[in-house]
């Protein structure tokens, strides 16, 4: 499978309930995911390029909206939605919540004005590994994803593609294997580019990406 035609495809099934969300409750929250994805806009890392995933929109991003001590499954998310990437600029009406993912079903229950991004599997996934983690970016990073070795980022195995229950369950085998303390980040072998920093909260995921585009940048 071309991987480039295969970006923004959603993998999973999605039980979708159509309402607008509440700005009283999560538009703060958006306003704050939104700033760093313009961040990430702005170092490449979201976006949508003609040459680039064959024109697909790439890089998404989430906070938890629920109690840390929420079981496994069931730690909702705002998330941006599918196929938002090549917005300039995102609102709450480019968000869902994503109240229930079930890895075991490849099932993903959520609420929005539009449906969540390809890649809530993979967030939910990382929220399952401990209730600190409040935040996940993901972003298509070219140099960094080449770098990760380099750099000493954990690195999913190559076979393992975006969006799919191998995915979620790689979070864990990494997060258990390489000893991921709770801001970190890791690349996606199998997913072209692929990058995703997390962390206590949204601010803590930004630097460590931004952090790491940095590190990418010095010279070898």
């Amino acid at each position: 499978m071309n991987p480039a035609a295969d970006e923004g495809v959603v993998k999973f099934e999605v039980v979708h309930r159509r309402e607008a969300l509440d700005a009283r409750r999560y538009g703060d929250l958006a306003a704050e995911l939104g700033g760093w994805r313009r961040v990430m806009a702005m170092t490449g890392v979201v976006g949508q390029e003609a040459s680039r995933y064959g024109g697909a929109g790439f890089g998404n991003v989430s906070a938890r909206v629920g109690p840390p001590g929420s079981p496994l499954g069931r730690r909702a998310m705002l998330v941006s939605c599918t196929q938002t990437g090549g917005q300039g600029e995102v609102g709450l009406d480019d968000f869902c919540i994503v109240e229930r993912y079930d890895i075991a079903r490849n099932r993903v229950e959520s609420r929005g004005l539009c449906q969540p991004s390809s890649e809530a599997m993979t967030h939910g996934a990382i929220y399952d590994l401990g209730p600190h983690i409040r935040a996940v970016l993901h972003g298509h990073g070219p140099l960094l994803w080449r770098r990760a070795r380099e750099l000493r980022i954990p690195c999913t195995a190559p076979g393992v593609a975006y969006g799919t229950q191998e995915m979620a369950r790689e979070m864990a085998r990494l997060y258990r294997s390489s000893g991921l303390p709770e801001q970190q980040i890791l690349a996606m072998t199998g997913h072209e580019d692929g990058v995703i920093a997390f962390g206590r909260s949204v601010d803590q995921a930004g630097q460590v990406l931004v952090t790491y585009l940095a590190r990418a940048l010095r010279p070898a």
